[in-house]
């Protein structure tokens, strides 16, 4: 093959660069991006994705806008649904075992999955291909599992930084996790990937791939990792059970106003990581000399809208937004909760009480805490509540908020 470089190949190479920390070896990718283009035949392009939860969120489309990019130049999405491998649990970037999930937990999961998936990735049968890999794994004898096992020495497994890290720290290993980059790696050999992607803390599991499907004859896979995006506290990475999440499935609403809480700091990785601006684009909007910071969120949290729920629902969701927050009005749609007139005492209840009775605080210590820190107002006038112990007289229709997010109309029942 010719040394000269091929322009094709060059500029897919560079928008498959961007936000891109590795790609292992990236000379094998341009011979394969080259191949591609001669023969007409695209690429294998591998995501995996364990069901562990009914939510897919903003840190699982990084690597799935990646994949994205890839059937937007001809290549072929291979989606692996991890029906066997959510049973043991990934322990990549993990300080502790995770707890595998039941094959009824996982099947649940699994079926909501592909529909936000879907949001991302074009899943037409020309343009994707969906596998689970307990179709394979299911079929395995013990012999199999010993010849997979076989296949790596308890040194090398031991190279994973996670494993090193738990090891120093005394904290239990289980036998099953080592289990885990190999089930990964052998699904690459089943689909046969060209292409595999993952985050930063999955390279260790993408190699098991190439190594295993070196050992079957197979060209191995290029390797791509992608950062770990922060969630909305700015500092941990993304994570459902951390409450820090945006999910593809929200309401667009909830995704603006989400988007609109993350920290100044965060609007780069989030604009280069989760939408198609250019990158000098991206510089001007993150750039306070030149777009004041409040803008350049609102222009992020419109990006993210648009992409899940259509051009004409970025607007909407931005002019309710400044309507409660900067111009102080209520949504349109305020929920209602009942509250049973028996529980009133001469009409009213104590603000601590009643905070918790609509189900705003988990606790009266959480309420009093609310209150105290001048986070209740009620009515229409927005008056602050100060004293937890202070009765509120209630009639239907009353507005009681809870900081800039939670909001309810009382209907006495």
């Amino acid at each position: 093959m010719s040394d000269t470089p091929n322009p094709a190949v060059e500029e897919q190479l560079a928008r498959l660069r961007r936000g891109v920390e590795q790609i292992v070896p990236e000379d094998e990718l341009r011979r394969k991006l080259a191949r591609s283009l001669a023969t007409g035949k695209g690429l294998r392009v591998k995501y995996g994705i364990d069901p562990t939860g009914i939510d897919v969120h903003l840190g699982h489309t990084v690597p799935l806008r990646k994949l994205r990019q890839f059937q937007d130049m001809g290549h072929t999405a291979v989606i692996i649904l991890g029906t066997y491998t959510a049973m043991v649990g990934d322990p990549s970037g993990r300080d502790q075992t995770r707890a595998g999930l039941t094959v009824d937990q996982i099947d649940a999961n699994a079926k909501t999955y592909l529909e936000q998936v879907g949001r991302i990735i074009d899943l037409s049968p020309d343009k994707a291909e969906v596998h689970r890999n307990g179709d394979w794994f299911a079929k395995y004898d013990f012999t199999a599992v010993m010849r997979l096992l076989g296949s790596i020495t308890v040194q090398r497994m031991m190279e994973r930084d996670d494993f090193t890290k738990r090891l120093k720290a005394g904290t239990p290993i289980s036998l099953h996790e080592c289990l885990y980059p190999l089930m990964q790696g052998q699904d690459s050999v089943e689909i046969r990937a060209d292409v595999e992607l993952g985050g930063s803390e999955q390279l260790f599991n993408l190699m098991q791939g190439r190594n295993l499907q070196s050992a079957a004859g197979q060209e191995p896979q290029i390797c791509i990792t992608l950062p770990i995006l922060r969630g909305l506290d700015g500092v941990r990475r993304m994570g459902k059970s951390l409450g820090n999440y945006v999910g593809v499935g929200m309401p667009a609403q909830e995704q603006f106003d989400r988007t609109m809480s993350i920290p100044d700091d965060l609007m780069c990785e989030w604009f280069t990581l989760l939408t198609d601006r250019p990158a000098d684009e991206i510089a001007a909007l993150v750039d306070p000399s030149r777009t004041h910071p409040m803008e350049a969120k609102k222009r992020l949290g419109m990006d993210v809208v648009q992409f899940y729920h259509g051009e004409a629902a970025g607007p909407v969701a931005r002019k309710a937004w400044e309507e409660r927050f900067s111009e102080r009005k209520d949504p349109v749609d305020i929920p209602a909760v009942s509250l049973p007139r028996a529980n009133l005492v001469d009409g009213g209840l104590p603000a601590g009480k009643l905070i918790v009775a609509l189900k705003l605080a988990s606790s009266g210590n959480e309420a009093r805490r609310l209150i105290q820190q001048g986070g209740v107002t009620i009515g229409p006038d927005r008056r602050k509540v100060e004293d937890p112990n202070g009765v509120v007289p209630i009639e239907t229709g009353l507005i009681v908020r809870v900081g800039s997010r939670k909001i309810v109309r009382v209907v006495l029942a």
